[in-house]
């Protein structure tokens, strides 16, 4: 990471091209004096051997407009000092040949390096307008997160001032459910969605929504604990219809086990069973009335439960709890995603 971050940098010191020039001379400089140290190290023919390194780190560190400086001034001393031996330009048999492969190899570094540079900072711009794009979008989204939630909260309150004039009660029964069921989604959408699409984890999902339901309700007396087996994840999409199981599932404890203010315990337990998610939200209220058959019931509750189960592609029952209270079971496959 580091490495690539360097790379991402160069050529160095853009804004004060000055200091690649200075660079430039002394590496040159450098290169003057090891050849010089190395002469009678160095087989004869090989005049270029130490300036090639500072051309390329020239180049490399700073930029085409220092390699060119560097490759100027190594190529005069390379010359002068080591083709003709004398500190003068003069043009032996070969010397010409010489300086042009110098010329020739020089060039095609300092382009390489400079092309490639400039593919860096292309690829570094790229990176970050992308970034810049993402953040907007980001921001984008939860602003309308934000007004989907506050606009499914309006649609709530005017419910609720209909519900006022509607005298039936029947229809103020099922106007009320409408109302508790948007508020509901209302309450949860900021945290069911996420830009990326990523899956919600329900060791953290679903104690957050237990809290929610709980706390709408009023009920102080009521305490509520999830277990939830580690690392179940849940498609943003499926966090809906549990969401609403799970509030139809705790207004009805809250309803009919809770009644009148009695106070009491429910438990949400999510287990993994094969391939499928079980969640059994369960309470030691007053249990299921005398005579109730759970499968044969068709409250507008039930109906709606069992129709989002078949959604996630499982189902959803209802039945007594031991030794007392009632217990709810939503079971379904755990890569399901109602969109798919």
């Amino acid at each position: 990471m580091r490495t690539n971050r360097f790379l991402e940098s160069l050529p160095l010191a853009r804004d004060r091209p000055w200091i690649g020039y200075i660079v430039a001379l002394g590496l040159t400089l450098m290169a003057l004096a090891v050849r010089f140290a190395l002469g009678p190290l160095i087989p004869p023919g090989f005049p270029f051997l130490t300036f090639f390194p500072a051309v390329i780190v020239s180049c490399f560190l700073y930029g085409r407009g220092p390699g060119i400086f560097a490759a100027i001034l190594c190529g005069v001393f390379a010359w002068s000092f080591f083709i003709t031996h004398d500190g003068g330009f003069g043009f032996a048999r070969g010397t010409a040949v010489a300086m042009a492969l110098y010329g020739g190899v020089v060039a095609i570094d300092i382009a390489l390096i400079h092309w490639m540079q400039r593919a860096n900072r292309r690829l570094l711009d790229e990176r970050q307008r992308r970034q810049v794009l993402a953040d907007r979008s980001e921001l984008l989204f939860h602003e309308l997160q934000h007004r989907v939630a506050n606009n499914l909260q309006m649609i709530g309150a005017v419910l609720s001032l209909q519900r006022r004039t509607v005298s039936d009660p029947a229809a103020q029964q099922a106007i009320g459910d409408a109302v508790a069921k948007l508020q509901t989604i209302g309450r949860l959408q900021r945290q069911l969605y996420s830009a990326d699409n990523a899956h919600l984890t329900l060791d953290r999902f679903l104690p957050e929504l237990a809290t929610e339901l709980i706390d709408a309700a009023g009920q102080a007396g009521v305490t509520c604990a999830v277990e939830v087996e580690p690392d179940l994840q849940l498609p943003p999409n499926s966090a809906v219809p549990v969401a609403l199981i799970l509030a139809e599932a705790v207004a009805n404890a809250l309803e009919h086990g809770f009644a009148d203010g009695a106070s009491g315990a429910s438990q949400i337990r999510v287990v993994r069973i094969g391939d499928h998610i079980r969640i059994e939200p369960a309470d030691d209220g007053a249990g299921l009335p005398a005579g109730f058959d759970p499968h044969a019931a068709d409250s507008l509750g039930l109906r709606i439960a069992r129709t989002l189960a078949e959604q996630l592609g499982g189902g959803f029952t209802l039945a007594a709890n031991a030794p007392r209270g009632a217990v709810s079971r939503l079971s379904f496959p755990i890569a399901t995603d109602p969109d798919d």
